[in-house]
């Protein structure tokens, strides 16, 4: 189902929908995001407001609205990025949104833990998705940046897509039974080394 996270709109229809046809979620996977290069010298209110809507407030009320479906406990997932440890220029307000995710996830580890809700995040650095593409006028811009990425990633190598969602699956499923607040960097060691 298609919607716009920052629209509570759409919010309502997808949760209206799911509890049409399911009545119940058990697993909450937050992944969308929005990145758009501007140091603090010119990035204007349009740009911090944009990326917070979608990236930190279109966060917030989808897990404010999946709540009332998750009866029977479950898993949160929050989607965060490594760049919430690090300092990237042009990426502040981006940053800033990941590290929001991070403070959800905490605080609602203890506010959910009574109705057996874990809630967790995970943090990638670079991987190959078009969210790199929609950064860069021309796909060579983008592929130099992937290469850029690579080089600086102590692995050689930006991640892939299907490693996230196993990371995704780790944190969503029972194997992670005993994990909650936590943030699992998968970043081919960007952060960590």
């Amino acid at each position: 189902m298609q919607g716009d996270v920052a629209n509570l709109a759409d919010l309502d229809r997808l949760f209206g929908q799911v509890q049409a046809e399911q009545g119940v979620v058990d697993i909450v996977v937050t992944s969308a995001g929005f990145v758009e290069h501007a140091t603090i010298d010119v990035a204007t209110p349009a740009h911090f407001d944009k990326t917070f809507s979608i990236n930190a407030r279109g966060v917030f009320f989808t897990v404010q609205k999946a709540l009332p479906l998750m009866t029977r406990g479950g898993s949160i997932v929050l989607v965060s990025s490594s760049l919430h440890l690090k300092g990237l220029p042009a990426h502040g307000t981006y940053a800033a949104t990941k590290a929001a995710l991070r403070s959800f996830a905490r605080g609602w580890a203890m506010e959910l833990k009574d109705r057996g809700i874990r809630v967790n995040t995970l943090s990638p650095g670079a991987i190959d998705t078009p969210i790199i593409d929609g950064q860069f006028k021309t796909k060579e811009e983008a592929d130099g940046a992937r290469a850029a990425f690579a080089q600086l990633t102590p692995m050689g190598r930006i991640g892939r897509a299907e490693e996230m969602a196993a990371a995704a699956l780790f944190l969503a499923s029972d194997d992670s039974s005993y994990s909650t607040g936590i943030d699992l960097v998968a970043d081919g060691g960007l952060t960590q080394v």
